[in-house]
């Protein structure tokens, strides 16, 4: 009886260490890890365009889908542009001028300099996605 008592207690003993083992060091994947991870999976580009301006692109905290926050709506956006007939891609790699808001311009700077790290294809993506709240 006592070996049984023994065997159980050590099972339980291993089985208890194995999961905290398991679980130690695992670690969530970063915005950037998920951008780049989204982007290797060869996603349309509207999706790409949406992973980025959620994660990497950092610009879902100054723009909303349909309402102004800090930034114009996307809506806006894609709006004026398509009105203008500008290029949203040349923008954000900092070859054009601001032609949404262009007195909110000095506000973009600072995200400005993170999008012109970005790759065309990551650009795309995101010009993409902007288009496609345009109703």
């Amino acid at each position: 009886m006592k070996k049984i008592i023994l065997l159980s207690l050590t099972l339980i003993a291993f089985s208890c260490k194995k999961e905290s083992q398991e679980s130690f060091g695992k670690q969530e994947p970063t915005e950037e890890q998920t951008a780049v991870a989204a982007e290797d999976k060869e996603l349309a580009p509207e999706e790409l365009g949406k992973v980025i301006f959620e994660s990497k692109g950092n610009c879902i905290s100054c723009h909303k889908t349909d309402e102004k926050l800090i930034g114009p709506s996307l809506v806006e956006i894609a709006k004026i542009y398509k009105e203008k007939n500008g290029n949203m891609v040349t923008f954000l790699k900092g070859e054009s001028e601001a032609i949404v808001d262009p007195s909110q311009f000095a506000v973009m700077q600072a995200n400005l300099a993170l999008t012109k790290t970005f790759s065309d294809k990551e650009l795309q993506g995101l010009e993409a996605y902007i288009n496609s709240n345009l109703k």
